[in-house]
């Protein structure tokens, strides 16, 4: 999740779990400066783009290493305040700081590898986007109230936006279930047989789901609001390229990618690179992770290269007007974004 829901989050759960054995601004700042800490990895340079992206929430997220790490964070702010008859509330406040870290981050759909040192696996629900309002909201209202309510009214309200949040990660999960299911019977109706199928919140909200379906030659994109109805899902089929894969498939970016994305990726031929995109974020043509990995030339073999970003975005404004209206409308077609 985004920097300030962690820092929301990190602060509701210190404050809950510090009550008022210590000020609960000071609760509230740690809690804020330890749920911040596990996304310090995204400083590290790993010696490409790609590594960059796959090694991003891997050992900072892994609650075994964060659990190690909690009780040395717990003696340094305990001692730092003169608090050492604090230390066990304090260890467990860090604890259950930096461990809902990587459980809120692994809700979204990129990757992150909770099982760390065992397994490199990298886990996606997908359930909520990264940048999600509603969930932040009720967090940041809480923790205020915690500050500036007497008596134990604040707390109350810091627990209240914390069962809020819990609740709005129930409902996005519930939400995204029931759109997979619609998904995959239109999907078999249309005799479309599918490897792998998708079903994650548009930015900023639980309404709008997109929906993305794999074959070994292509990839189908559509878009589903929980106020369509009995509307149908517009499909629209767009190329995977498989040949390129299977000739680059042994370059080490390439594989990075593919296992990364669980399959859901797509390459292509442009302007003499070949391209490789993560489809789990972003939407037909603009890819948040789109890799230049080859070079092409006169219609010679593709050549690898090493992975270099491409650092295009789609035009913003009309993205989010066509999905404000979208929630709205199902036979709004999907915006030509190019």
């Amino acid at each position: 999740m985004d920097s300030v829901s962690q820092i929301a989050l990190g602060a509701a759960v210190s404050v809950a779990a510090m009550g008022r054995h210590t000020s609960l601004g000071r609760a509230a700042l740690w809690g804020a400066v330890c749920g911040t800490l596990p996304d310090l990895d995204a400083l590290v340079d790993h010696g490409d783009a790609v590594r960059n992206m796959v090694l991003h929430r891997a050992e900072t997220h892994a609650p075994f290493y964060l659990v190690l790490a909690a009780p040395l964070l717990a003696a340094l702010i305990a001692v730092l305040h003169g608090e050492a008859r604090l230390f066990r509330r304090w260890w467990l406040a860090v604890t259950l700081v930096l461990v809902t870290h990587p459980l809120l981050d692994v809700m979204t759909i990129y990757g992150t590898q909770l099982g760390l040192p065992f397994t490199n696996h990298p886990y996606g629900v997908g359930s909520i986007f990264i940048i999600d309002p509603l969930y932040t909201l009720s967090l940041v209202v809480g923790v205020i109230a915690a500050l500036r309510l007497p008596d134990d009214d604040g707390l109350r309200w810091n627990l209240a936006g914390i069962a809020l949040s819990c609740l709005y990660l129930a409902w996005g999960f519930t939400v995204q279930q029931q759109v997979r299911g619609i998904a995959a019977q239109q999907l078999q109706a249309q005799g479309l047989p599918v490897e792998r199928l998708l079903a994650t919140p548009t930015p900023f909200n639980s309404l709008l789901w997109r929906v993305v379906a794999v074959t070994p030659e292509a990839y189908f994109e559509g878009f589903r609001s929980i106020l369509d109805g009995d509307e149908a899902i517009r499909f629209v089929r767009h190329e995977r390229h498989p040949a390129l894969y299977e000739t680059l498939r042994e370059h080490e970016p390439v594989a990075r990618i593919a296992a990364f994305s669980h399959g859901f990726f797509a390459m292509q031929e442009q302007g003499g690179q070949v391209l490789i995109s993560d489809l789990r974020m972003g939407q037909a043509p603009y890819f948040f992770f789109t890799f230049a990995v080859a070079n092409t030339d006169d219609g010679a073999a593709p050549t690898p290269v090493p992975p270099q970003p491409l650092r295009w975005r789609p035009p913003a404004a009309a993205g989010m007007a066509w999905l404000g209206r979208r929630i709205f409308d199902p036979k709004l077609p999907a915006p030509e974004l190019r």
